[in-house]
């Protein structure tokens, strides 16, 4: 990696971005874009590598993962017209994937992150989800709650409804997990972190113990 540039450079322009969100700025430092954005592609290059074989990532690049740096803005209040990260999905197919695989995105502020799961299920999914939860949720319990996935990413997080999902009971004894409407794991990370030696090989360490929860799931929604 001698001479390319480090994830310091996206951290950098990421920062500055964040305080001049705005298109004449943006052209004006577009050269300062193309180089934090190759120091995040070789960042994920170096995190895809280990993961071709076990995760079907034969042919992918780490162009093909990344989301644009352009913000939808046409249904938000939000004007700004830049995202201030920079997050790929690591999986076959790249950014638009339809099978579930690792998000991991770059973020000044300690809002670096790995993350994977049902950000945004269809409600397909989320009734195949609750059905299997309804059916039998003892395989799914056990893989959040086994040791390496609880130390390395906590509880399951996701938002939840208030009252039970229409057609399952109140009082049914899995209603914490009826009532998600996401289901996700995710790690930050400070920007010490993000900068710090051994940060490539603790993404990818939390890619492999992310697997088995994502294969589940995809066995669930499929």
């Amino acid at each position: 990696m001698t001479g390319k540039p480090s994830l310091r450079t996206t951290l950098t322009f990421l920062s500055d971005l964040k305080e001049n969100n705005e298109r004449t700025w943006f052209a004006q430092h577009r050269d300062e874009y193309d180089a934090a954005r190759q120091a995040f592609e070789d960042f994920l290059d170096e995190i895809i590598d280990p993961l071709r074989g076990s995760d079907n990532l034969q042919f992918l690049r780490a162009k093909d993962c990344i989301s644009r740096i352009y913000r939808d803005i046409r249904f938000s209040k939000d004007k700004t017209p830049y995202k201030i990260n920079m997050g790929a999905m690591i999986a076959p197919g790249g950014w638009k994937s339809d099978v579930l695989g690792y998000y991991v995105s770059v973020q000044p502020g300690g809002e670096s992150m790995v993350a994977g799961g049902l950000y945004s299920p269809s409600s397909e999914q989320l009734l195949s989800f609750r059905k299997m939860v309804d059916r039998d949720a003892a395989k799914f319990k056990a893989l959040v709650s086994e040791p390496a996935f609880a130390k390395a990413f906590g509880k399951i997080e996701g938002d939840s409804l208030k009252t039970a999902p229409r057609g399952f009971e109140k009082d049914h004894p899995e209603i914490e997990l009826l009532r998600l409407k996401q289901i996700f794991a995710w790690r930050k990370y400070s920007d010490a972190d993000v900068l710090a030696d051994g940060f490539t090989q603790d993404v990818i360490k939390k890619c492999n113990i992310l697997r088995p929860f994502l294969r589940y799931l995809q066995e669930v929604i499929a």
